[in-house]
Protein backbone atom coordinates (compact mmCIF):
# COMPACT_ATOMS: atom_id res chain seq x y z
CA UNK A 1 0.00 0.00 0.00
CA UNK A 2 1.31 3.18 -1.04
CA UNK A 3 0.31 7.01 0.20
CA UNK A 4 -0.61 9.17 -2.64
CA UNK A 5 -0.95 13.04 -2.81
CA UNK A 6 -3.07 14.68 -5.14
CA UNK A 7 -1.31 17.68 -6.70
CA UNK A 8 -3.52 21.03 -7.46
CA UNK A 9 -4.31 21.91 -11.04
CA UNK A 10 -3.92 20.50 -13.93
CA UNK A 11 -0.64 19.32 -15.52
CA UNK A 12 0.85 19.87 -19.27
CA UNK A 13 3.16 16.98 -20.97
CA UNK A 14 4.93 19.18 -23.45
CA UNK A 15 7.96 18.84 -26.46
CA UNK A 16 10.24 21.00 -27.45
CA UNK A 17 12.94 20.72 -30.49
CA UNK A 18 16.16 19.07 -29.35
CA UNK A 19 18.83 21.04 -28.23
CA UNK A 20 16.28 24.04 -26.70
CA UNK A 21 17.11 26.11 -23.71
CA UNK A 22 15.57 25.93 -20.19
CA UNK A 23 12.26 28.01 -21.26
CA UNK A 24 12.29 31.05 -19.72
CA UNK A 25 8.79 30.80 -18.13
CA UNK A 26 9.90 27.60 -16.12
CA UNK A 27 13.32 29.46 -15.29
CA UNK A 28 11.96 29.78 -11.23
CA UNK A 29 10.65 26.42 -11.26
CA UNK A 30 7.88 24.99 -9.14
CA UNK A 31 6.64 26.95 -6.10
CA UNK A 32 5.47 24.72 -2.82
CA UNK A 33 2.71 22.94 -4.33
CA UNK A 34 3.54 21.84 -7.82
CA UNK A 35 6.30 20.05 -9.68
CA UNK A 36 8.01 20.32 -12.80
CA UNK A 37 10.23 17.97 -15.05
CA UNK A 38 12.90 18.19 -17.85
CA UNK A 39 13.80 16.25 -19.86
CA UNK A 40 16.71 16.46 -22.42
CA UNK A 41 17.15 13.48 -24.72
CA UNK A 42 18.90 13.83 -28.72
CA UNK A 43 15.58 13.84 -30.13
CA UNK A 44 13.68 16.64 -27.42
CA UNK A 45 13.33 18.30 -24.82
CA UNK A 46 10.52 16.76 -22.57
CA UNK A 47 8.65 19.10 -19.94
CA UNK A 48 6.00 17.73 -17.15
CA UNK A 49 4.65 21.19 -16.12
CA UNK A 50 1.49 23.21 -14.17
CA UNK A 51 -0.60 24.09 -17.56
CA UNK A 52 -0.61 27.56 -16.87
CA UNK A 53 3.19 26.93 -17.18
CA UNK A 54 3.57 25.75 -20.53
CA UNK A 55 6.33 26.83 -22.50
CA UNK A 56 5.83 29.10 -25.98
CA UNK A 57 6.15 27.37 -28.91
CA UNK A 58 5.80 23.67 -27.12
CA UNK A 59 3.81 20.85 -28.54
CA UNK A 60 1.78 20.15 -25.53
CA UNK A 61 -1.22 17.88 -24.03
CA UNK A 62 -3.20 19.26 -21.54
CA UNK A 63 -5.39 18.21 -19.00
CA UNK A 64 -3.99 15.97 -16.51
CA UNK A 65 -3.37 15.17 -12.85
CA UNK A 66 -0.60 14.69 -10.95
CA UNK A 67 -0.32 12.10 -8.02
CA UNK A 68 2.89 12.11 -6.16
CA UNK A 69 3.97 9.09 -4.15
CA UNK A 70 4.13 10.26 -0.44
CA UNK A 71 8.39 9.71 0.30
CA UNK A 72 11.04 10.13 0.54
CA UNK A 73 11.94 6.59 -0.79
CA UNK A 74 14.40 4.57 -0.56
CA UNK A 75 16.04 4.00 -4.67
CA UNK A 76 16.58 0.41 -3.72
CA UNK A 77 12.84 -0.36 -3.40
CA UNK A 78 11.52 -2.22 -6.00
CA UNK A 79 7.94 -2.23 -7.63
CA UNK A 80 6.67 0.73 -6.73
CA UNK A 81 5.34 1.93 -9.75
CA UNK A 82 4.27 -1.30 -10.82
CA UNK A 83 2.27 -1.52 -7.62
CA UNK A 84 0.19 2.21 -9.20
CA UNK A 85 0.13 1.19 -13.34
CA UNK A 86 -0.66 -2.69 -12.77
CA UNK A 87 -3.92 -1.91 -11.46
CA UNK A 88 -4.51 1.49 -14.05
CA UNK A 89 -3.50 -0.55 -17.01
CA UNK A 90 -5.95 -2.88 -16.02
CA UNK A 91 -8.54 -0.46 -15.47
CA UNK A 92 -7.25 0.59 -19.45
CA UNK A 93 -6.23 4.45 -17.42
CA UNK A 94 -3.60 5.47 -20.15
CA UNK A 95 -0.64 7.67 -17.93
CA UNK A 96 2.31 9.21 -17.81
CA UNK A 97 5.44 8.77 -15.00
CA UNK A 98 8.31 10.77 -14.26
CA UNK A 99 10.57 9.83 -10.98
CA UNK A 100 13.00 12.25 -8.85
CA UNK A 101 15.69 11.02 -6.29
CA UNK A 102 12.82 11.20 -3.90
CA UNK A 103 9.95 9.67 -4.83
CA UNK A 104 8.03 9.28 -8.26
CA UNK A 105 4.97 10.53 -9.87
CA UNK A 106 1.71 9.50 -12.09
CA UNK A 107 -0.13 11.63 -14.26
CA UNK A 108 -3.58 10.70 -15.27
CA UNK A 109 -5.72 12.15 -17.77
CA UNK A 110 -8.21 14.76 -15.85
CA UNK A 111 -11.20 13.43 -17.39
CA UNK A 112 -10.38 10.09 -15.96
CA UNK A 113 -9.09 10.99 -12.72
CA UNK A 114 -12.26 9.60 -10.65
CA UNK A 115 -11.94 5.92 -12.60
CA UNK A 116 -8.14 5.98 -11.42
CA UNK A 117 -8.33 6.85 -7.86
CA UNK A 118 -10.82 4.48 -7.49
CA UNK A 119 -9.25 2.16 -9.24
CA UNK A 120 -5.87 3.04 -7.12
CA UNK A 121 -7.92 2.42 -3.80
CA UNK A 122 -9.18 -0.41 -5.16
CA UNK A 123 -5.43 -1.80 -5.03
CA UNK A 124 -5.11 -0.66 -1.67
CA UNK A 125 -3.12 3.13 -2.25
CA UNK A 126 -4.52 5.74 -0.46
CA UNK A 127 -4.95 9.32 -1.86
CA UNK A 128 -5.04 12.46 0.15
CA UNK A 129 -6.32 15.89 -2.10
Amino acid sequence: MLDLDLLPGEYAVCRLPAGSPLPASLSEGPDEKSVISLSWAPEELSIICPSDRVPDGATADTAWRCLRVVGPLDLALTGVLASLIGPLADARVNIVTFSTYTTDYLLVPAVRLTEAMDTLHAAGHRIAS
